[in-house]
């Protein structure tokens, strides 16, 4: 038998956080002894039970699935879109400035060109679905951007995910 009150004391309710508190940095996570956070996990945080010196570095499937799927990362995915749509002007522009904040590089001739060919399928795509692309950028609790256009926005939000989702971004370093 539990107590009432327990859930004030033993933290076995999650109640996710909204407005400013939501985007705290992920050192403010709340972390049991026993049960890390389940991103940290995914993504090969040390158990805290030792001293790491150098962390595990792996890239499995299931940290696409979180990069492609959560809705920290879809948001931060549209977030990136919506300042390529902003910042750069051209379509090429705009992966380059992708591959420059993700990177810190510019991308190859061969990348840019896989990426422009990801946006305009995905913009084709979006353009015949309106509810497709409403979906996608409603993922999150921070506004999307109205004065830009809903469909290119989507496609945006795809290749920024692309470039997020990179093995080089990934594991950088």
């Amino acid at each position: 038998m539990s107590r009432a009150d327990g859930k004030n004391w033993t933290a076995q309710t999650y109640v996710q956080s909204h407005g400013p508190d939501l985007y705290r940095r992920t050192m403010y996570t709340f972390w049991k002894r026993t049960s890390p956070p389940p991103t940290l996990t995914t993504f090969d945080a040390p158990d805290r039970e030792t001293c790491t010196v150098r962390r595990q570095r792996t890239n499995t499937p299931l940290q696409a699935l979180v990069l492609m799927n959560d809705p920290t990362y879809i948001e931060a995915s549209r977030k990136l879109a919506e300042r390529l749509m902003k910042e750069a002007k051209s379509d090429k522009d705009r992966v380059t400035l992708a591959y420059r904040l993700a990177m810190g590089r510019a991308p190859k001739a061969e990348e840019i060109r896989v990426l422009l060919k990801l946006y305009e399928e995905q913009l084709k795509a979006y353009r015949a679905n309106d509810q497709a692309a409403s979906k996608l950028l409603g993922v999150g609790e921070s506004g999307r951007n109205e004065s830009l256009n809903q469909a290119e926005l989507a496609a945006w939000t795809v290749v920024a995910s692309t470039v997020l989702n990179l093995d080089e971004t990934v594991t950088k370093g």
